[in-house]
C-alpha cells in the first residue's frame, strides 16, 4: 500500500475509541438484557464485531500490527432475529454427514434388517441389501434419524458435521407444499437458534490430550498399531444385535 493510500494516526486512534465506545455499549446492553434472544445485545454484538474489525483493518494498514481478536465474518454467524413476535408455527432443519467406515459392517447389519423383517423369506429383497447404497436406503428406512446418529458406529458410519436450526412461522405450512425443496426457502432472520456440530471446535483440544497420553502410557506407536489391528472387525462376529423388537 502506498503512503497517499495509509491511514492517518489520528484515524487508527478514532477507530480504537470506537472499540472502547461499542465495548461499554455491549457490556451495558448484556448487563439489561431480558432473554436469551435480546434484540439489544445482538446488535450491541454486531457494532462491537464491526468496530473492532474496521480498528484491526487500520492498524494494519498504518503499522503492519494485527489484533488477538478473531472478528467473526458474516458467513460464520446468523443476521439478529426478525421473525415473528410470538411464532405460531417451527420449522426444525437438520442436516448429518456420514462416511461409510465399515461397508462391511453396513452391508451386514442391512441384510440382519431384510432377514428379520422377512423370517419367512417371502418378499425379501435379497439385491437391496447387497450394496452399500442398497444397504443405506434399507437402514435409514427402517430407523429414525436419532437412532442412526446414535448407533452410526454399530452401521459402519462414522460422523461428519452436523447441524440444526429452528426456524420460526407465521403459520404452518400447506401438507406438501415444500416437499420438493424443503431447503430452499430458508431465511436466516427467522432462526430462533442453530446447533453445530464439527471437528473443528475440538481438533485442537484433541492433538493435546494425544499429546499428553502418548506421554504418559509410554506405549510406543508399534505396539498401539498392534492393538488397533487385534481390535478389528473379524467377520459378524463383533456386530451388535438389533433390537429385539425390531
Amino acid at each position: 500500500m502506498s503512503d497517499a493510500a495509509q491511514p492517518t494516526a489520528a484515524e487508527v486512534r478514532a477507530a480504537v475509541e470506537a472499540v472502547k465506545t461499542a465495548l461499554d455499549r455491549h457490556l451495558a446492553a448484556v448487563e439489561r438484557r431480558t432473554g436469551e434472544d435480546d434484540q439489544a445485545v445482538y446488535e450491541a454484538f454486531n457494532e462491537l464485531a464491526s468496530a473492532a474489525e474496521a480498528y484491526d483493518e487500520l492498524l494494519y494498514d498504518r503499522y503492519d500490527e494485527v489484533t488477538p481478536f478473531e472478528i467473526p465474518g458474516a458467513e460464520d454467524s446468523l443476521p439478529p432475529y426478525a421473525g415473528p413476535g410470538e411464532p405460531h408455527a417451527v420449522s426444525v432443519l437438520i442436516r448429518r454427514d456420514y462416511s461409510v467406515a465399515e461397508p462391511q459392517r453396513l452391508l451386514a447389519q442391512a441384510q440382519r434388517v431384510e432377514a428379520a423383517e422377512y423370517e419367512d423369506g417371502e418378499g425379501a429383497n435379497d439385491e437391496a441389501a447387497a450394496t452399500v447404497p442398497g444397504a443405506l436406503g434399507v437402514l435409514f428406512g427402517e430407523f429414525e434419524p436419532d437412532e442412526i446418529a446414535s448407533r452410526h458406529a454399530e452401521f459402519g458410519l462414522e460422523e461428519g458435521d452436523s447441524t440444526l436450526w429452528v426456524t420460526a412461522a407465521d403459520e404452518p405450512a400447506e401438507p406438501g407444499e415444500w416437499l420438493e425443496a424443503p431447503f430452499d426457502e430458508v431465511d436466516p432472520e427467522r432462526v430462533l437458534c442453530r446447533f453445530d456440530v464439527s471437528a473443528v471446535f475440538d481438533e485442537d483440544h484433541e492433538d493435546e490430550d494425544d499429546d499428553e497420553d502418548h506421554e504418559d502410557d509410554g506405549i510406543d506407536d508399534e505396539a498401539l498399531d498392534e492393538l488397533d489391528a487385534d481390535d478389528e472387525l473379524d467377520g459378524d462376529d463383533d456386530l451388535e444385535p438389533l433390537d429385539a423388537e425390531r
